[in-house]
């Protein structure tokens, strides 16, 4: 899968050159950004790596117009497919959430993770692509589920409680795709009554990538996950193609969809 266009190219990672420049977007944002703490193999040095990544897919959006190629991904997001993780060490989000509901179906499913875009690219095109990238990647291996972890930046979820609130009671997966969170790290997403959600703070705390999945008719499982770690807090998004209304399945493939 390569994409061009007149500022950015939209690929597979193939070369090891290419999943570092990656790993480096992803500590720009997750680490100096938004205060991760993960860990680190020794050769990763201003590279958050760590040991699924051998088992995914790396989409890469490069800006062609930056001549350092060790610093020329701009957007990234990782997939893992149901036969690779059956294959390898299972999915990163089992960490935190039962999949259970997911893996029993049988049905062809994806994992999308790691999803980021340097601050400066953020209210341009860049997520529009990624989104198109992975409507490719989704038709090309006639994947039917879609699923993985979006955070919140912060561990605090009474900072989002109307956020998450509103994602509980209108948007909670049915019960044979209701993926639950680990009790280990579970808060409750149904912080206050539906009736006593403020809906303009909720549109406001939603972070613009689980939005994405929203309109594309995803659902979040139950609980959300506290990742002190990445100094987050996590929702599951679970997205069945059968769900994505016609109109909202074209602007996903012209890559509009967010």
């Amino acid at each position: 899968m390569i994409v061009n266009t007149s500022q950015f190219t939209l690929k597979l990672a193939e070369t090891e050159q290419e999943l570092a420049a990656a790993q480096r977007l992803r500590y720009r944002v997750f680490v100096e950004e938004m205060g991760a703490r993960p860990a680190f193999s020794g050769d990763t040095v201003n590279r958050e790596a760590d040991a699924f990544d051998p088992y995914f897919d790396h989409l890469l959006l490069i800006d062609t117009r930056i001549e350092d190629h060790d610093n020329n991904v701009v957007g990234a997001y990782r997939l893992m497919r149901s036969e690779t993780a059956e294959r390898g060490q299972g999915f990163y989000g089992a960490q935190e959430y039962d999949l259970g509901p997911i893996i029993r179906s049988g049905r062809p499913a994806v994992e999308l993770g790691r999803s980021c875009i340097d601050p400066v690219y953020r209210n341009g095109i860049a997520l529009h692509l990624l989104w198109q990238g992975v409507a490719d990647y989704v038709i090309g291996n006639r994947i039917e589920l879609l699923f993985g972890v979006a955070s919140f930046v912060g561990t605090d979820p009474e900072v989002y409680k109307d956020g998450l609130s509103y994602l509980h009671h209108t948007h909670l997966a049915p019960p044979e795709l209701r993926v639950t969170a680990k009790a280990q790290s579970r808060v409750k997403m149904n912080l206050k009554a539906a009736t006593e959600i403020d809906r303009v703070a909720a549109v406001r705390q939603i972070p613009a990538l689980i939005k994405s999945y929203i309109r594309l008719g995803g659902w979040v499982g139950e609980g959300a996950y506290v990742d002190r770690d990445f100094n987050t807090i996590d929702v599951c998004l679970v997205l069945d193609q059968q769900n994505i209304p016609a109109k909202q399945r074209a602007q996903l493939l012209q890559g509009r969809a967010a």
